[in-house]
């Protein structure tokens, strides 16, 4: 169903507070800076001077949001409208509750309606300083705001009661980037099944290195063990000619296929290397036998690529990289998705809209029918969105349901990338390395290539159940 053009109302925004500074202190405008903290959901902005233009004053908000990229000289500016649905999206998205825009009183009649549109649509608590030495101009003010229909006002004049209407300075603001991401770099792991992977690893490893190592696969066999108490689904009926054939003699196969892949995707998306990877799929295979299942993975999981092989954590750092680099929902959620899915650019601008499941933890995609025209559709590749990239999938999904003529069978990323030159651009912006741009991978990841198999009893060598962290296999 095609979305609305018209803007969409948000929850009922409390009074716009209009700040009367006559003597243009000082003191007011320092507040009002030290009172803003955004990853707390308050902002400050003194819209650019010497100019009345719209898309401005929006790129003014998102410099305040900590979006600031587009202040270097050759890097891509937005529109005054996609400018300002990002204001929107990055608002609803992000929990933004309370703006300061200072310098009120110069604000054009246009200006101020696009702040009231910003306000009905987000509920935000929106403050006016306006530094007006003479009657004449508050009256000014006044019309404007009158015709910009922001007339639910309670105005506050006298240096006292203005700072104690801006409230008190922020504290515990961080300056900067995160510190930069750290694991412990784990060793060479052996090619062992999963039989005797962990004994092979007790052997090889010090100490040290082995409780690493054995922490990762225990995370492993949990996680597995919660997953399949709570999504074991029925065996396949044994007559089905498919099920006796998919896997080896006297079993049936997993009927759940992209469930499983999703929970793979889960287990590894954020996995700092292809051996803490490696660890993670031995332990969850381990934690399928105990429960008479045979999980099958490729056996160099490196030659196929995929989540936590040649895809890239969102850390902390890489999320801010993220959100200060690139002012746009789209281009930013684009960029992250390159980054947990691994997948080519040109196939990834074709995901649709109703790929993304509502609460934006995972993205389908289905390769064989988006690249060959006419092929029916096969079993969709299934991706975990990883918890720091979910708002900035958000923020897009709320900014492509806000453009004019969008529908959920629309391309999500489309037009996100544009020519090689551009996207070569969009890189550059974000200074991250991105395996799918330098080392593109088109075979089928790892973890599509995943079977599974009911099995009558445990196979031959299943592995013990795990003893004390750190003891003897």
């Amino acid at each position: 169903m095609t979305s609305p053009a018209q803007p969409v109302t948000g929850p009922t925004p409390p009074p716009v507070t209009l700040l009367l500074d006559t003597h243009d202190d000082r003191t007011i405008h320092a507040a009002a800076y030290q009172r803003a903290h955004p990853d707390r959901g308050r902002i400050t902005t003194d819209p650019t001077p010497h100019t009345s233009s719209l898309a401005y004053l929006a790129l003014d908000l998102l410099r305040a949001m900590d979006r600031d990229s587009f202040s270097r000289p050759d890097t891509e500016r937005m529109s005054t409208d996609p400018a300002w649905r990002a204001v929107t999206c990055w608002t609803l998205t992000t929990g933004l509750e309370e703006a300061i825009v200072l310098r009120a009183h110069r604000l054009t009649p246009e200006r101020l309606k696009r702040l009231a549109t910003w306000r009905a649509e987000t509920g935000i608590r929106l403050i006016l300083i306006a530094h007006a030495p003479a009657p004449a101009d508050e009256q000014r003010l006044r019309e404007r705001l009158t015709a910009a229909e922001l007339t639910d006002l309670t105005a506050v004049r006298g240096t006292d009661a203005i700072l104690n209407a801006i409230g008190p300075a922020a504290t515990g603001q961080r300056y900067g980037p995160p510190p930069s991401d750290h694991a412990y770099p784990l060793p060479s792991l052996p090619r062992s099944g999963v039989a005797a992977f962990r004994a092979d690893c007790w052997r090889r490893q010090n100490d040290l290195d082995f409780a690493h190592t054995d922490s990762q696969y225990r995370a492993g066999y949990a996680a597995a063990r919660t997953w399949l108490a709570r999504h074991t689904p029925p065996p396949a009926p044994p007559d089905i000619p498919e099920a006796a054939d998919a896997g080896p003699d006297g079993v049936t196969p997993w009927q759940d296929m992209e469930g499983l892949r999703l929970f793979l995707a889960r287990l590894t998306v954020l996995s700092p290397s292809p051996q803490h990877t490696l660890a993670r799929v031995r332990g969850a295979q381990a934690g399928f036998l105990s429960q008479a299942l045979l999980l099958n993975e490729p056996d160099d999981l490196a030659e196929r690529g995929g989540p936590g092989i040649t895809t890239v954590p969102i850390t902390p750092r890489v999320a801010h990289t993220l959100t200060t680099e690139l002012p746009s929902p789209l281009r930013a959620a684009a960029v992250a998705a390159l980054l947990f899915t691994c997948t080519a650019q040109p196939l990834l601008s074709m995901t649709q809209l109703a790929s993304i499941d509502e609460l934006t933890t995972r993205l389908a995609i289905d390769r064989d029918s988006r690249i060959n025209v006419g092929v029916p559709p096969g079993p969709r590749h299934m991706y975990a969105i990883p918890p720091r990239a979910r708002p900035l999938v958000a923020a897009a999904l709320e900014f492509r349901r806000r453009t004019p003529r969008t529908a959920d069978h629309l391309g999500l990323f489309a037009n996100c990338f544009g020519t090689s030159e551009r996207f070569d651009h969009l890189i550059r912006d974000t200074s991250l390395h991105i395996p799918a741009v330098v080392h593109p991978h088109p075979a089928d990841d790892w973890h599509t290539a995943a079977g599974c198999w009911h099995l009558n009893t445990l196979a031959p060598g299943t592995p013990p159940a795990l003893g004390p962290s750190g003891a003897r296999p």
